[in-house]
């Protein structure tokens, strides 16, 4: 079992920045690629980026590419997602989740099918 704590999230303008954590407990952090999706209200949720268990891979949504970099600490157990230049429309609950057999080559399922575990989510809001 994995449980997974996300954090950083909030109210910030339009342009500005904000960095999401992720706090990983339960087993080894660094058997499992990371991901980070979110959810808009009323929308299903979306791929945001993946970053493979050693970090030496990553693959990032076109809607977010150049904008937000995904990165993680395996000595702190934590994942990271640095949001930059945010728009209204990164408005969601963005959520942290961990897959044990993903291995970061190929782009992952939009939905999140297949992460094993998944975080509570933390909340942005992008104001115009």
């Amino acid at each position: 079992q994995v449980q997974l704590v996300e954090s950083g999230g909030g109210l910030v303008q339009a342009g500005g920045s904000l960095r999401l954590s992720c706090a990983a407990s339960g087993d080894t952090f660094s058997r499992y690629a990371m991901g980070w999706f979110r959810q808009a209200p009323g929308k299903e949720r979306e791929f945001v980026a993946t970053i493979s268990g050693s970090g030496g891979r990553t693959n990032y949504a076109d809607s977010v590419k150049g904008r937000c970099i995904i990165s993680r600490d395996n000595a702190k157990n934590t994942v990271y997602l640095q949001m930059n230049s945010l728009k209204p429309e990164d408005t969601a609950v963005y959520y942290c989740a961990a897959d044990l057999a993903y291995s970061g080559y190929l782009p992952y399922d939009p939905l999140g099918r297949g992460m094993d575990y998944w975080g509570k989510g933390t909340l942005v809001t992008v104001s115009s």
